[in-house]
Formats: structure tokens, sequence, C-alpha cells
């Protein structure tokens, strides 16, 4: 455990330094070539942003871990070479469905790609990880269904990977969300996968972890006038959709184990829940209201916490600390409780606390029509 815990230290460490060194040159070539973020009436930010910090992602997990590889073999140690070898075929597709969904993000970040195409690339990707091995086996108890067909299990898995992707897409809205959940769901997958001695999928766990952390800095920290505040763009948001999608999946189907007290199927899920949640009720919303569900509104959670009178740091600090409130919760009735009834629990919570939002803002929108008739009057 020792060898696995620093070399995971190792590619998080080099994680976080070539992604703290390679995001200000991102950011520099931004401003010099213009390219940044358009403003338009759904997006909150003002002033000139570059949406290019995903750039940085891809390049620096692949050379972290490259790096942390060639050194263990001049060391003569080969247990790290021997993890990723015996994981070889899902590793290639994994390295094949990043390096796709890199380049159309690019490519959306820069000139902007139809929802469409987007779709099939997504589409590709899952069947590339389904073929290498990545696919539901196993339901773990859920609606009492255990092990599933691959005639179920396999479409059912292009489904989750494409839904998994989009919805880290689609909640990044305001300025450290997307990387905020996205960095507690990978440090829970990196310590779940170390204690279960899957020590791949813990380094690249870790090296996730490693690249979000300067750019949430830079994104939440970072100044506009002082030009070092920067977004991920679809670049990073369906990258690290796509490693979250298969962390999670490998994780939900992995078998219990005597050494981890708590449902691998629970540790998967939970720290997947808000984004989950909020692309199922925001496209439920749009197709009730006879609107495609693909077309961008201003109803996902976090709109809803600006709506209610919150401020965009607040709002992103309080969605993020309900997300690792709901996991707590998760691991702790794992414990006690099928998962079943953690489920539906889960839903019944998602539910009231979305009926109690929603009553904030109405009263958010009467305290403003009040003030606004006030001020009308005095005038």
């Amino acid at each position: 455990m020792t060898y696995w815990l620093i070399n995971t230290l190792v590619v998080f460490a080099l994680c976080v330094l070539l992604a703290g060194v390679l995001i200000p040159q991102i950011l520099l070539i931004a401003y010099r070539r213009n390219l940044f973020d358009e403003v338009d009436e759904r997006k909150i930010h003002k002033g000139l942003i570059p949406r290019l910090g995903g750039l940085a992602f891809e390049p620096v997990i692949l050379l972290s871990i490259a790096l942390t590889l060639g050194a263990n073999i001049l060391l003569d140690h080969f247990s790290f070479s021997a993890a990723f070898y015996r994981e070889g075929l899902l590793m290639i597709a994994a390295f094949c469905s990043m390096q796709l969904l890199y380049l159309i993000g690019i490519a959306d970040d820069l000139i902007g790609i139809k929802y469409r195409a987007k779709f099939v690339v997504q589409i590709m990707c899952a069947a590339l990880l389904i073929a290498a091995g990545c696919w539901f086996t196993d339901f773990a108890g859920i609606l009492g269904i255990n092990e599933v067909s691959p005639w179920f299990g396999i479409p059912f898995t292009a489904v989750v990977i494409v839904f998994i992707i989009n919805a880290i897409n689609l909640i990044d809205g305001i300025d450290g969300l997307a990387s905020g959940l996205s960095s507690i769901a990978a440090g829970i997958y990196g310590v779940s996968f170390l204690m279960l001695g899957e020590y791949a999928y813990a380094v690249i766990s870790f090296a996730t972890l490693g690249v979000l952390c300067p750019f949430f800095y830079y994104n939440v920290f970072g100044d506009v006038k002082k030009h070092s505040k920067i977004f991920m763009g679809d670049t990073g948001s369906l990258t690290i959709g796509l490693l979250l999608g298969i962390l999670g999946i490998k994780l939900f189907t992995h078998p219990a184990d005597d050494v981890l007290d708590f449902q691998p199927a629970v540790l998967a899920f939970s720290p997947l829940i808000i984004p989950s949640f909020d692309v199922v009720r925001v496209y439920m919303v749009r197709i009730r209201n006879h609107r495609s569900p693909f077309l961008p509104d201003k109803n996902h959670i976090h709109h809803k916490f600006l709506a209610a009178g919150m401020k965009p740091r607040p709002a992103m600090v309080t969605i993020i600390s309900i997300s690792t409130l709901f996991t707590l919760i998760n691991l702790m009735l794992s414990l006690i409780m099928n998962i079943n009834i953690i489920v539906v629990l889960d839903v019944v919570i998602w539910i009231t606390f979305h009926l109690w939002l929603n009553s904030r803002i109405a009263r958010n929108k009467e305290t403003e029509a009040r003030a606004a008739g006030s001020e009308s009057a005095r005038k």
C-alpha cells in the first residue's frame, strides 16, 4: 500500500505542478489571440474570459502518468506498469475516447459544434469503452437486480456514459461548480480504488483531481482585470465527464470487499447525484414545456440558486456542500440500509429540496416586485 500511496501522490503532485504551469500559458495565448467565451443572455459572467482551461487536462494527466511509469521502470519497480497492463485494453479505449472528446471539445470551444455531432462522438466513445469491457454486468441489487444480461447492460452503459459526460458539461454554469463537484467525486473514487486494490484506477482518479485543483484556483479566484481567470470549456468538461463515467462504472460494478465497509455502488453514484439529478429534472421540464431537451436554458440548479437571491460564489459553495452531504449521508446509510431505500430517500430529498427552493425563488420575486413598486412610487 505504501508503494501505491507514494505513486498516486507523485502523479497527483505532477498534475498539480504541470497544470499550474500550463494554464497561465493558455491564458497568455488566449488573450493574445482574442479567444474568449462569448457573453449572451444565459451567461452570468461579465468581461472577456477565455474558455480553454480544459486544454490542459488530457495532456497533463497522460504526461504525469507516463512520467511516473517511466520513473518506476528506471527504478526496476514494475508493479506500476503491471497494474496498467492488467487493464490494458480498457486503458487504450479510455485514451482513444479521451482523444476524440478532447478534439471535439477544442473544436466546440473555438468555432462551435452542433450538439448532434457531439452526441455522435460521445456514442462512439461509449462504444469503444464497452468493447473494452467497461459495461454494467451487475446492478448491485437495485430494483432487486444483480447480474444483468449483455442485451440490457451494454445499451444501458452507453446511455449512462453519454449521460454523465453531458451532466458534467451542463453543470458547468458558475465558477468552480463543475470542477468542485468533480474534485469531490475524483477524490472519493481515488480513495475507494486504493482501498479496493484497484491501483490503476486510483492513479487516474488522483490525476483527475490533480488537474482540477489549479484550474479551480484560476477559475474561482482569478481576476478578469489581471487576465488570470479562465473557464474549462467543453474541452475540459467532456474530458472530466468521460473519466468520471469510466471510474464510476468500474466502482459501481466492483464486487463488495471486506476491506471496504461501504457498498461500492453507493460510493460510485453518490458523488454524481447533484449533476445527474439536475440533468434529469431539467430535461423533464423542457419536455413538459414542449421544448427540445437539448436546447439550453436557465433552469439548472445554479440558476435557481441565483434566482433565489444568492451570489454565484455562495451558490457554488452551497451546491458543493449539499453534494458532499448527500455522499456522506448515503455512505452512513449504506451500513444499515438496503441500496434501494437509499435511492428512494435521495429522490424524495431532492424533490423536497427543489420545492423549498422554488418557494424561496417565489418569495424573492415578490420582494423584488415590492421593492420595484416602492421605487416607482417614490419617483
